[in-house]
């Protein structure tokens, strides 16, 4: 597998591109709850298959590279990639998982995109693991899509590469305070040091239709959410950081000017973001960046910051 600081792309794949629909690539027909118990009396269909199948159903979305990623960082002995893509193809083709890419007028995308099937919850619930998939799930539009990707992605390259790393979640509920409602982060990291904690929240921003409202939506619960936090809100010891996920450094300063235009600066509290792309390098402890006002001109200027808990 390529290692991420060999990728030379400029573009994020988690980017959104124009007139981008959603192709299905999975299994067409029918395939009968036999035949899969079949396979795994046979033992066509192994424990390994099994790990990768409650992957998926925690994170949602994911791609080859990202559960290979993902089953190396947990001590799985997989081989290569091209053998878990064999076991993939498997799932595939028994129906427990099912398969989509992404078309543009760019052409074909490089990547497929695996998620839950019909088949693969009869098996979860049959080992009383908990699945709340439905069909409906995988009707979801390529920029909720690409939101998951983009943030599964940095939850593993904080997996794999901080040194303080203390744990994950995928979908972290968050309760606006004066609000009351709820609404879900698109990633969690729990970093570690010297006795201290600290959450971070991560939410991707993707230049999909009417981006710019959507976001100042989110913001305002954030803001609601962080500014009047009192310990163990939503389940957090102690405020979390909140983390913005661009596509590339242009669309960071273009979400940067939402917020202050729109007023979403938070008081006392810094925003910082990053962007997809930065997340191959070989450490993140420099990978975040924060606009401060210069106070000699009076402008923002964007700077990136030693985040000293992630070295």
């Amino acid at each position: 597998m390529v290692e991420d600081k060999e990728i030379k792309t400029t573009v994020s794949p988690f980017a959104i591109r124009e007139g981008e629909i959603k192709t299905f690539d999975g299994k067409d027909g029918y395939v009968s709850i036999n035949q899969i118990i079949h396979k795994i009396n046979l033992g066509h269909i192994t424990d390994v298959h099994f790990k990768i199948l409650d992957l998926v159903n925690e994170f949602e979305f994911l791609t080859s590279r990202q559960i290979y990623q993902i089953l190396k960082f947990k001590g799985e002995d997989i081989k290569s990639q091209d053998k878990l893509n064999t076991k993939l193809e498997q799932l595939v083709k028994t129906k427990i998982l099912t398969r989509y890419y992404f078309t543009s007028e760019e052409g074909k995308g490089i990547y497929r995109v695996y998620c839950m099937e019909k088949m693969g919850k009869y098996l979860l619930t049959s080992k009383e693991v908990e699945c709340k998939w439905q069909p409906t799930d995988n009707t979801k539009p390529v920029s909720l899509i690409k939101k998951r990707l983009a943030g599964n992605q940095v939850i593993i390259a904080y997996m794999r590469k901080a040194k303080n790393f203390n744990g994950y979640k995928v979908k972290t509920a968050i309760t606006a305070k004066m609000n009351g409602k709820t609404f879900k982060g698109h990633g969690e990291v729990k970093i570690a040091k010297g006795g201290k904690a600290l959450s971070m929240i991560f939410e991707c921003i993707r230049r999909e239709d009417d981006w710019k409202a959507k976001f100042v939506d989110r913001m305002k619960l954030y803001k609601d959410f962080l500014e009047n936090f009192v310990p163990f809100d939503s389940g957090f010891e102690t405020r979390p950081q909140l983390i913005l996920v661009c596509e590339d450094d242009k669309h960071m300063v273009e979400t940067f000017k939402e917020v202050v235009k729109n007023g979403l600066q938070f008081e006392k509290i810094k925003i910082y973001y990053t962007t997809d792309l930065r997340q191959n390098a070989d450490t993140l402890d420099k990978s975040l960046t924060e606009f401060a006002k210069n106070e000699s001109t009076g402008k923002y200027e964007a700077k990136n910051i030693e985040f000293k808990i992630l070295e």
